[in-house]
């Protein structure tokens, strides 16, 4: 049978954990009741430096549920990075990531690995519908996803990190040591089969989104960067339009310098030159100065992470 292993970030996860364990003990339970998974499967709580009690309840799971396993990063790293330390951390030969606060259906976990069973080595969970987001919430999501795949990123619509990988797709992702992580990105470039199950969103559990419309417009800034030359070749069609412009103007001063009496002494000399250099600088500056912005980043090749501290199964704590 397979073995299993879930990854949940949690960042300010108090009111929503134990929840969620009785969900997932239930869940686990009855599949490996009728042999869907081995005995064994694992859940990864992974504390990305939260500010409440998150990491003293992930602590009681771990001593209350055999199961329940918890790590916990040296700081807050963000909701990625949180998610790849599981990922990296997780033996199974197939890892789940979910969220915590239970809005993504568990019951799709069961349909996933039917997938994983027939063939797919990555299985996305994806949205049937917005009908619990509010209306500014629905459009800027959706929008989300339009300006990604407009820019050119491959990206699954409607899908966030609800997914599940076999083992040679996680061993295939640990090769990736960019220091702009978006796994929404990366994971579709595997290149290895794949599978899609659909559900619906429930209404959040407990607590507050973590993910404000200034960290979704972040992510989505992360996510065109990183994977899009899009916006470099807008620069350079900017400037190359300027630059166009610009000659336009030279050509009608000099005519009208040539052929009238209107011209104004010293407007061509002066303006010419400002219009041109202007647009070859929009055009030089945001080209460098993007491609500078990534060699930057990743040069420094800084570690993505720190574990602090580790609950085994047994809920002891280890190094």
């Amino acid at each position: 049978m397979t073995t299993l292993a879930m990854v949940i970030p949690c960042y300010n996860e108090e009111e929503v954990l134990p929840e969620t364990t009785s969900r997932l003990a239930s869940l686990l339970a009855d599949l490996h009741q009728r042999g869907k998974v081995a005995d064994g499967y694992r859940v990864y709580y992974v504390d990305d430096g939260s500010k409440d009690a998150t990491w003293r309840i992930i602590g009681e799971q771990a001593r209350t549920h055999d199961f329940v396993c918890g790590i916990k990063l040296s700081r807050n790293r963000g909701h990625q990075n949180a998610l790849l330390a599981g990922l990296m951390t997780a033996q199974a030969d197939v890892v789940i990531s979910v969220d915590a606060d239970l809005q993504d259906d568990l019951a799709a976990i069961e349909q996933m690995l039917d997938a994983y069973q027939g063939g797919c080595d990555i299985v996305f969970g994806v949205r049937k519908a917005r009908k619990t987001d509010s209306v500014f919430k629905r459009f800027t999501a959706e929008a989300y996803y339009r300006l990604l795949a407009l820019m050119g990123v491959e990206i699954v619509f409607n899908h966030a990190d609800y997914r599940l990988m076999s083992r040679r797709a996680i061993e295939a992702l640990r090769q990736y040591g960019e220091a702009n992580l978006f796994l929404r990105g990366i994971i579709p470039q595997l290149g290895f089969t794949t599978g899609t199950v659909y559900y619906d969103r429930a209404e959040r559990f407990a607590g507050e989104s973590k993910y404000p419309l200034s960290k979704m417009l972040a992510l989505a800034l992360q996510g065109i960067t990183s994977f899009s030359v899009v916006p470099l070749r807008i620069i350079t069609t900017m400037g190359l339009l300027i630059s166009a412009i610009s000659f336009g103007i030279g050509l009608w001063a000099v005519w009208v310098r040539i052929y009238t009496d209107e011209a104004i002494p010293g407007w061509a000399s002066t303006v010419l030159p400002m219009y041109f250099l202007g647009g070859i600088q929009l055009l030089s500056l945001g080209v460098i100065g993007e491609y500078l912005g990534k060699i930057y980043m990743e040069a420094k090749a800084r570690p993505r992470y720190f574990i602090a501290e580790v609950f085994d199964r047994s809920g002891k704590p280890k190094d």
